[in-house]
């Protein structure tokens, strides 16, 4: 005879069934384990041990069948590995943009929203009359030449100054943004995983972007003896090295990418946990881990100084409570004009947004 099974309300589960419980927690355990499916089911298997996170009714097996099914896993029957597909990455980065920023109350702070006209690159429906400092791309030549035939006639035209019309452009507020990530040996020192808090702002920030902003773009630099450009599909794989800190490669190629980007606003965003200690001078790296090196500082400064120049400002965030680091990252916000937070690993997502979404409300010309 079928009928109704009832359980005990548990709260907490929020009316979700077992499956998506289970895919919430592998979805986290895949961000720690650099997407690693095997450690993630490893972990998976210790919870269940200890927690009894499945039932009698529903196993860990049904769960891996399950997530085989619905497309989260796909399976290499010659090499024997398991691994996660798109879907999966995606859902990483929902989770992340859900447990960083799911919280906030929505509002309407942050929409691309400017009433001011000015040179931008939405054209407004609006003419007025031609004022002294207006440039000739701003003249309406159709509307100009109609009011001259108005004002003179046809037989005699003349086209003078009040026949001029201007047609104003709306500036939106699109943003570049070069998120850089430091992936030296020190995000794992000393027991502390700083590597996953920074993964999951940067694919929460980069979901946030492509559902919210999606005329913004995100580029994401990772920094370590050298620099390089990663996808966000990448992310959820990515891993610390036996690097020092090229804090110098890292701003070069962010300021390097950001020049080709056709946004008016350009911003970086850099996070670190300690000092730059690296340089390349040709093919060869000169590194310092003890202490601030001078050389490696003025170069730093200097490219502070060129963003400045070109108004990109950088904020950084940086993870770390060494007195002597935090005096640098200030001399070099100051040589910026930029913005430095001292962030700690639980609130740094919230940083981040809060200062991304504060930017959304200026205007820049």
């Amino acid at each position: 005879m079928q009928g109704f099974h009832f359980t005990r309300f548990d709260p907490s589960e929020n009316g979700k069934t077992k499956f998506d419980q289970l895919l919430d927690l592998f979805m986290q355990l895949l961000t720690y384990t650099s997407g690693d499916v095997s450690e993630s089911m490893q972990w998976m298997n210790e919870l269940d041990k200890k927690y009894q996170l499945t039932d009698g009714e529903y196993g860990m097996g049904d769960f891996i069948d399950d997530l085989k099914q619905k497309g989260y896993l796909t399976e290499d029957n010659e090499k024997g590995e398991i691994k996660i597909t798109p879907k999966t990455e995606q859902g990483i980065r929902k989770s992340s943009l859900e447990e960083i920023f799911g919280k906030l109350k929505k509002s309407k702070q942050g929409d691309h929203q400017s009433f001011k006209p000015g040179q931008g690159d939405e054209i407004n429906p609006e003419t007025r009359q031609y004022r002294f400092g207006d440039m000739i791309e701003q003249i309406d030549f159709t509307e100009s030449i109609r009011n001259a035939q108005i004002n003179h006639g046809i037989d005699s035209f003349r086209m003078q100054e009040d026949d001029l019309s201007i047609r104003e452009t709306d500036f939106k507020a699109q943003t570049s943004t070069v998120l850089m990530i430091d992936i030296s040996h020190s995000m794992i020192l000393y027991g502390e995983d700083r590597i996953t808090p920074a993964k999951k702002v940067a694919m929460a920030l980069s979901e946030l972007i492509k559902t919210r902003y999606p005329k913004d773009t995100l580029d994401i630099v990772v920094f370590g003896n050298d620099a390089w450009p990663i996808e966000v599909k990448d992310l959820p794989y990515l891993q610390v090295g036996p690097y020092h800190t090229n804090t110098v490669a890292g701003l070069e190629l962010a300021m390097d990418i950001l020049r080709r980007r056709k946004n008016p606003n350009k911003q970086i965003f850099m996070i670190t946990d300690g000092k730059p200690t690296c340089l390349k001078i040709g093919k060869r790296y000169y590194k310092n881990s003890f202490g601030l090196d001078r050389k490696v500082v003025n170069r730093c400064m200097n490219l502070a100084a060129q963003c400045k120049k070109l108004k990109i400002p950088i904020t950084t965030f940086m993870i770390a409570t060494d007195p002597y680091l935090q005096k640098f990252v200030q001399e070099f916000t100051e040589m910026n004009h930029g913005k430095a937070f001292f962030a700690g690993l639980d609130n740094l997502g919230a940083f981040i947004f809060r200062d991304f979404e504060s930017g959304k409300r200026k205007t820049v010309f």
